[in-house]
């Protein structure tokens, strides 16, 4: 009666391996993620009423000798416009980010440079002061 020997229980660790591993590159997947597209600006400007938004679909950032960096390139007022055109500009949600010394003006030709693309969903980053 073999039927009715107790066997000693195993723990299979090997199924468990390939799960911790899952885990691992899942959330460093998602940590990257979370980590902006780029980083070329550190000092974001601060602001009180600063409220979070979600990802955007497009960021530009505005640097302070005036240039446009998109998508790692920088890029003219001219292909600024045609690249938000290229892209649904109805459902593109942009988002514009400048350092701590950009001029007013920058801001205003990035803008005026994504609504004649057709955007509609433009953002301004900041950071919320402490």
């Amino acid at each position: 009666m073999h039927y009715f020997e107790t066997r000693k229980a195993r723990i299979e660790i090997i199924p468990m391996i390939d799960i911790m591993l899952f885990l691992l590159v899942f959330f460093a997947m998602m940590t990257l993620k979370m980590i902006p597209t780029s980083g070329h600006l550190s000092k974001l400007p601060t602001s009180s009423t600063a409220a979070k938004l979600p990802s955007p679909k497009l960021m530009v950032e505005v640097h302070d000798d005036g240039a446009f960096w998109v998508e790692g390139k920088e890029r003219s007022q001219i292909e600024l416009v045609a690249l938000v055109k290229s892209r649904n500009p109805s459902e593109l949600a942009v988002t514009i980010v400048g350092g701590e010394h950009v001029d007013l003006q920058q801001l205003m030709q990035a803008i005026d440079a994504i609504k004649l693309g057709g955007a509609i969903q433009i953002g301004l980053a900041a950071k919320t002061k402490p």
